[in-house]
């Protein structure tokens, strides 16, 4: 097979970096964010949501212990383990010590995102995981790569493209008229520095990025298992694709994920580089080693069957995982776009009854718009987990005449506002510097905006990128005293 592959030694060397850089990224992440959200006086306390949990549920060391110390030692060790296989220390013993470093940190990285429950329910946390694990087995560049990881890695990127290209065309009509681009970059849940200068393309510019969209995510993909150069251009294609949607939104490490996704689609013979990265391995990989890659492929393979399935139907879902160990899963983005851009701003006051005459001061978010005066900020491949939650809470909201009807609040939203009334610092930590100092609002309350990017005219005029119009009260008013009366402080509803 090497005359239809090409080689894939330094394809594997970059593939691994590169790999190991994300899972640093996303476990410093973790590090940052865990312990406020998840940790044991968070809003979502890991001990209370493993409660009643089987370890087959929910394979997670943190099953057998949890405390916030406990967290932070595993959390460094991912981080250190990415460092290692980063410099390339794993490679410095046989093919197991190789495997062995990948699967730590793959199951480091399960283990918190199996405890993170809402906080950790995004397909590129499933993403990481399964590529970490297929990467265990492609072993050390000093040998011959197998080519049974290397096609479950494309096999992997292949859903991860084709499916969002199917769901897109099974869902929303707006993909079928050429126009979701018309809604995507000020709707998306957290535009950049140029997604407003996105938004101002001409209508038949933004028709053609739908169109090449579709080229991209339905045909594009079946390049992958094709012979070299055909299976390059495939995955620089998709490169391409994804370096647009880099420069046009921030899907936290969503798109850098894929492109690493895409080396495996390349070859030695693609990179055309001579010297010692270009050599095949020399060193034998053991017996043992090939039973493993025969089981590798029968588990890949069985497991297959639910995504390809799911693939090929006409009810198909994106981001699902169908065993506990999150392999082998199924994926797609954007099967419908909102056409408009509703946003809850947080405010607080200091007065004891609020009243109209009440000074209200907005809270800050890093990431989600707020403030109509300030650029979104560029923040991928970083992940502000609470930001893109708040971007999900409006879409259960039903917009009626008299304004906004809720269907209940979230819990770990309730116990967010909690944390403000207490001026948790923590908690604020996760905003921009608020607007109270060295003492906490006395009551705090959410507004519903419907948010919209400005005209060119419009922005020369104010110098404002947005507008927004009130719809009404997601929160009325509240204390810390009515939230403690409803039960649901941190210690458990």
């Amino acid at each position: 097979m090497e005359w239809y592959f090409g080689g894939f030694r330094l394809a594997n060397v970059l593939f691994q970096r590169s790999l190991a850089a994300v899972y640093l990224v996303a476990f410093i992440i973790t590090l940052n964010q865990f312990p406020v959200l998840l940790g044991q006086h968070g809003f979502l306390p890991v001990p209370e949501s493993l409660r009643g949990l089987s370890f087959t549920r929910a394979p997670t060391i943190y099953q057998f212990w949890f405390s916030d110390r406990f967290f932070l030692l595993t959390a460094w060790t991912g981080v250190a383990l990415s460092v290692l296989i980063l410099s390339g220390w794993h490679e410095r013993g046989p093919w197991y010590l190789s495997t062995g470093a990948w699967l730590a940190l793959y199951g480091l990285y399960l283990s918190i995102v199996n405890a993170g429950q809402v906080f950790y329910a995004f397909g590129w946390e499933d993403m990481l995981l399964e590529a970490g694990f297929f990467a265990a087995f492609l072993g050390p560049t000093t040998s011959k790569p197998s080519l049974v990881p290397v096609l479950a890695l494309r096999w992997m990127l292949f859903r991860l493209i084709l499916g969002a290209g199917l769901i897109k065309l099974r869902n929303d009509p707006c993909w079928h008229d050429l126009t979701c681009l018309n809604y995507h970059f000020e709707t998306q849940p957290m535009p950049n520095p140029l997604s407003w200068c996105f938004h101002q393309l001409p209508a038949p510019v933004l028709k053609g990025g739908v169109l090449f969209n579709h080229i991209v995510e339905v045909l594009v993909p079946f390049g992958l298992f094709g012979p070299q150069p055909v299976a390059a251009v495939a995955g620089g294609l998709i490169i391409g694709h994804q370096l647009l949607l880099i420069a046009s939104g921030n899907f936290a490490f969503l798109n850098y994920l894929t492109v690493v996704l895409c080396l495996t689609a390349f070859s030695n013979s693609i990179f055309k580089q001579e010297g010692p990265l270009n050599a095949q391995g020399s060193q034998p990989f053991s017996g043992l080693h090939q039973y493993a890659m025969y089981l590798l492929a029968a588990l890949t393979i069985l497991l297959s069957v639910q995504p390809t399935l799911n693939l090929i139907s006409r009810n198909q879902i994106m981001n699902t995982s169908y065993n506990p160990f999150r392999l082998v899963n199924t994926y797609g983005m954007f099967g419908t776009i909102t056409r408009e851009r509703y946003e809850i701003v947080i405010e607080g006051t200091d007065d004891s009854r609020p009243s109209p005459a009440s000074e209200w001061k907005e809270y800050e978010f890093k990431g989600k718009p707020g403030n109509v005066d300030k650029l979104a900020p560029q923040v991928a491949p970083y992940h502000l987990r609470l930001d893109w939650l708040m971007w999900f809470l409006p879409l259960s909201v039903t917009i009626q005449e008299n304004g906004p009807v809720l269907h209940g609040y979230e819990l770990w939203f309730l116990r967010f506002i909690e944390k403000l009334l207490e001026g948790d610092r923590s908690t604020l930590g996760l905003l921009r510097p608020g607007p109270f100092t060295g003492h906490p609002p006395r009551f705090v309350r959410g507004r519903f905006y419907r948010y919209q990017f400005t005209t060119w005219q419009e922005m020369k005029r104010t110098g404002a990128w947005w507008k927004r119009e009130l719809i009404g009260d997601y929160l009325p008013p509240v204390s810390l005293p009515d939230l403690k009366a409803l039960g649901i402080d941190s210690g458990g509803p």
